[in-house]
């Protein structure tokens, strides 16, 4: 039977990315946190795309101009017609900001084409894109600026946080957060960073330039821009040493609308980069940041499909037998039948699980955050069985809008 074969093969795949994560961390752990000071004084442009921001755009822009760093030039906001006071907030600290500049678009342009529209005018050497739901912390620039000295670096990111964290649903994101940040400072050690997140990355503008700017017609903009950088022979890299918080959703659906967002905006990727895959000339595009991002995507799904197709079988075996024993009039379940025998794939599934929480204790542990916590003794298992058991169903609903053509940004 063919089933067995294809679930050591989950297994194997499953194991050797978790096994190739703590390889690289246990190689790199004394300077996970280091930073290159920079020798330059870089100019620096901010651009803030905006749509319906009025509950947060203050806040974020309040966190941009206390940012420690003498050489931002402007900041501008991108206001992309939004329907509440968002504009009217943000003219309303054009006297407290000098350097505060705004575009209004007359009509819904989307999120990338806000981002080229403010990349047009930007003057700084660095362009830095800020969502406006988002805080970078005070000391971010002065962490980050110091990798362009190496001119092969086009982009930096750092560890998103959640901000808000007191529902349960924020909870688990929160888990998810450091788990993604300390997992992408590991991918940097193979120069495999496929992301630069929007609530904070810092690019450099001739870049940018060189790229095209962002995709406007791609979903996850912030995805796509990392690949293209990546095509281009663009560095990237992480400063985990300083953070960006984000507001992150506190309720189910819309916090399944933004994964399936996101997912949808990966397999716009995978079609586009297609070509690139196992091509040599590509480098870590072609022979592992793709074929990673599509193990990554689609391993839940095979898992789910086990999953089912046992289920199913179960079902229907169960159903078949206790018909026969009613036909026959024999017992349907005896003593001697209830045991349970252990096999080399449960003993797999076993050890998958614990590397995992051995992977998941060692962000707990590296970013500083109490493991033994009441909460976390409940949280840290119902994130890794329950929430991540999701992601399998959001895949399918963002291939079924993808074949839809449904692209929806909300």
């Amino acid at each position: 039977m063919i089933l067995p074969y294809i679930y050591l093969g989950y297994m194997f795949i499953s194991l050797y990315m978790l096994s190739m994560f703590l390889l690289i961390y246990l190689r790199n752990s004394k300077d996970i946190f280091n930073y290159p000071k920079t020798k330059k004084n870089y100019s620096v442009s901010f651009i803030v795309p905006a749509f319906n921001e009025q509950e947060t755009i203050e806040d974020t822009l309040e966190h941009i101009f206390a940012i420690d760093y003498e050489n931002i030039i402007e900041v501008i906001v991108v206001n992309d017609c939004s329907e509440d006071n968002t504009l009217k907030i943000v003219k309303g600290l054009l006297k407290k900001y000098k350097t505060l500049k705004i575009i209004s678009h007359e009509k819904n342009k989307g999120k990338a084409a806000s981002l080229n529209d403010g990349l047009k005018i930007a003057k700084g050497e660095l362009v830095i894109v800020v969502d406006a739901d988002s805080y970078p912390a005070s000391d971010c620039l002065s962490k980050m600026v110091g990798f362009f000295d190496n001119e092969k670096v086009g982009a930096v990111t750092c560890p998103v946080t959640a901000r808000n964290r007191k529902k349960f649903m924020e909870k688990l994101q929160g888990i998810e957060y450091k788990m993604i940040a300390l997992t992408r400072k590991l991918l940097e050690y193979v120069d495999a960073i496929y992301v630069t997140p929007g609530p904070l990355a810092v690019y450099r503008k001739t870049a940018l330039v060189d790229v095209g700017g962002f995709d406007e017609k791609n979903m996850t903009e912030d995805i796509e821009i990392a690949w293209n950088l990546t095509f281009k022979d663009w560095k990237r890299r992480m400063c985990l040493d300083t953070s960006v918080s984000s507001t992150v959703p506190d309720k189910f659906i819309p916090w399944f609308k933004q994964r399936r967002r996101w997912n949808v905006g990966g397999l716009q990727c995978i079609y586009k980069y297609r070509k690139s895959l196992f091509d040599s000339k590509k480098g870590m595009l072609g022979f592992f940041i793709i074929p990673f991002f599509i193990l990554s995507t689609f391993l839940g799904l095979l898992g789910l499909s086990i999953f089912f197709y046992l289920l199913t079988r179960r079902i229907i075996s169960n159903f078949l037998i206790t018909r026969y024993s009613i036909v026959t009039e024999t017992a349907i379940l005896t003593a001697e039948e209830i045991f349970i025998t252990p096999t080399v794939l449960n003993y797999l599934g076993i050890v998958l699980f614990l590397f995992g929480l051995v992977l998941l204790l060692i962000v707990f542990i590296v970013l500083k955050e109490k493991i033994l916590k009441r909460e976390n003794l409940f949280n840290i298992p119902f994130y890794m069985i329950v929430y991540m058991a999701f992601y399998p169903f959001i895949m399918l609903a963002a291939i079924w809008h993808t074949l839809k053509g449904k692209r929806v940004w909300r």
